[in-house]
């Protein structure tokens, strides 16, 4: 699925900037919205976000998560994820919460590239994104591609639960 938006960005307040603002709308989304869009952004920009992740050599840090992952039956790798944007505390969390910020979006490049190729549960085809995520979309969509990975790393940093903080 190939989204497109003509929707207009959601306006800056004082200083926001652009970028800012576009972490906040994506934020502010429900989990499965925000899941959702995920799988929008990497279908949209997938093939350059790997090589945008400097870094991202150091994925083998997350290839053990990957597997325990890809062990998962699809409902228990649905709830991995939902977890992992709601912050909950759970072993596969907290792993994902060691890792730097380049290979926490290496590891939701490999998910997707996963998702794709049917190893872990995918969007489904006819899924639709809410007004609100076509919304926070097209904010990120006029944004340019250096700051669209701006925006995408942040979304999946905060993810997880870092056991040392």
């Amino acid at each position: 699925m190939t989204y497109t938006s003509s929707a207009p960005a959601i306006a800056s307040i004082g200083a926001v900037t652009p970028v800012a603002s576009a972490i906040a709308a994506f934020k502010s989304l429900a989990t499965d919205e925000q899941l959702g869009l995920l799988w929008v952004l990497y279908d949209n920009m997938g093939r350059a976000i790997t090589p945008a992740a400097p870094g991202a050599a150091r994925l083998q840090f997350a290839e053990g998560l990957l597997a325990q992952v890809r062990a998962m039956v699809p409902s228990e790798q649905l709830q991995f994820m939902r977890d992992l944007v709601e912050r909950k505390s759970t072993p596969a969390t907290r792993a994902y919460g060691v890792l730097t910020n380049n290979t926490k979006l290496a590891f939701w490049y490999q998910l997707a590239e996963a998702m794709r190729a049917g190893a872990v549960i995918a969007v489904p085809d006819y899924y639709k994104l809410g007004s609100d995520a076509v919304a926070v979309f097209g904010q990120i969509s006029k944004l340019d591609f250096n700051q669209q990975i701006t925006v995408l790393r942040q979304a999946v940093v905060s993810m997880g639960v870092d056991p040392i903080s």
